[in-house]
């Protein structure tokens, strides 16, 4: 799936109202602004993983990319009168098979975050996730930023296969 200019403003949006709630609201506080980078990143490395794939993740991340598509398309075209074309990147980063692994298990904590830590916000969590899927198969900043996030999680998938296989 394609990622059109008004997902990726969408995303970038989320990310700069969350930070101004960080400056304003929340102090600067760094362990306030940790949920949100986390989940932004898992976002930006779901997209990667499963952004066309037969799983529950990949249907997941399709459904936000298409809402993130969606909404920022009206945003920009019906909002204020602009034009939304496609910002795919060219070029996708494959995961390897340890890649998947680290996506899996990350998917697990995410999931335990939002069911048991009572202490993080839930919507902090869904609002990082969301922005991330939405910019990162961009050819902007942030899905550049993807390729070496993508890149990492293949080497930690890697020791994690040495590791246990």
């Amino acid at each position: 799936m394609a990622v059109n200019l008004g997902g990726v403003a969408l995303g970038v949006a989320i990310v700069l109202v969350s930070l101004l709630r960080w400056i304003l609201k929340e102090k600067r506080r760094p362990a306030a602004l940790v949920p949100f980078v986390l989940a932004h990143l898992y976002g930006m490395l779901a997209a990667l993983a499963a952004l066309g794939t037969w799983s529950a993740l990949g249907a997941g991340t399709w459904i936000a990319l298409w809402a993130a598509n969606v909404a920022g398309y009206t945003g920009l075209v019906w909002g204020v009168g602009g034009t939304a074309p496609d910002v795919t990147r060219a070029h996708q980063l494959a995961l390897t098979p340890g890649g998947y692994v680290i996506v899996f298990l990350l998917t697990a904590v995410l999931i335990a975050l939002w069911k048991w830590a009572p202490k993080v916000s839930n919507w902090k969590l869904l609002a990082g996730a969301f922005s991330g899927v939405a910019v990162a198969l961009s050819g902007n900043v942030a899905g550049v930023a993807a390729v070496p996030l993508g890149s990492s999680v293949n080497l930690a998938g890697a020791l994690f296969t040495q590791a246990f296989a």
